[in-house]
């Protein structure tokens, strides 16, 4: 079925620009559900969520996906009046719906969404309507790609992580990370690798940019450290810092 059949009276037009943090983000964050300090838990709730019916959490894997699925199939007109809440949700999962690793849509096929300039003032203005629309935060915790965690625990897995970030980043394109040091679980996240920095240290070492949901504000990093052949992610309230492994998800299907 052609796109335009599945979208009620949209307008289409040309692809988006290339990747900028802040425009192309999501604006509201992915809460946690535990309170932290320094990477530990020090609650058993998150202070900044404090009413349980508001709390939107366990959304990373979510989040990750929709904003490269944004910048894949769809475009922004701030010209046109906005839209209702019944045709922005229907036109958001007509984006979300489609499957991440897919080739961006063509100019013809991509969906508008008229009164914005970017996904950044949308999820400002239209929050509510995008975190009801761009899925459910449980169904990550069954995803069939979540057993490698379990057992590919090797260097040489990692290195194949590493290469496949290289190609992503090379293509001018992202990759959805699933970031676990699995039985430890300091750290259990998605991000989105978006870019790789321009110059490299001098021990070799690979730094990334990455979409953090928790931390819509701005980029974080992620690092390919060759000495160890593993990657090390930067601190934060949420993480201690350091080791992690990481995973692709997003990137076939069943992955």
């Amino acid at each position: 079925m052609a796109t335009s059949a599945l979208v009620s009276g949209a307008v289409f037009a040309g692809p988006a620009s290339d990747f900028h943090y802040k425009p192309d983000t999501l604006a509201f964050a992915n809460s946690t559900v535990f309170g932290y300090s320094q990477g530990k838990i020090v609650s058993g709730h998150n202070p900044a969520t404090k009413e349980k019916t508001h709390r939107y959490t366990r959304r990373c894997f979510i989040m990750s996906r929709t904003v490269e699925q944004f910048h894949k199939f769809a475009r922004f007109d701030p010209r046109a009046g906005a839209i209702s809440d019944e045709e922005l949700a229907h036109r958001i999962r007509v984006v979300t719906h489609r499957q991440p690793w897919l080739d961006p849509w063509p100019p013809a096929q991509r969906v508008v969404f008229p009164g914005y300039r970017n996904l950044r003032e949308l999820s400002e203005a239209r929050a509510s309507v995008l975190q009801q629309n761009i899925g459910l935060g449980w169904p990550t915790y069954a995803r069939v790609g979540n057993f490698r965690m379990f057992f590919l625990h090797s260097h040489s897995y990692q290195d194949k992580m590493h290469q496949a970030i290289e190609r992503a980043m090379a293509q001018q394109g992202f990759f959805v990370a699933y970031l676990s040091d699995f039985p430890i679980l300091h750290i259990n996240h998605s991000v989105l690798v978006y870019a790789h920095e321009r110059k490299r240290a001098p021990d070799g070492t690979d730094r990334y940019l990455v979409y953090d949901p928790n931390h819509p504000d701005g980029p974080r990093e992620l690092k390919w450290l060759p000495a160890t052949r593993s990657f090390d992610f930067q601190k934060d309230e949420e993480f201690v810092g350091g080791f992690t492994r990481v995973f692709q998800v997003y990137g076939k299907p069943l992955q």
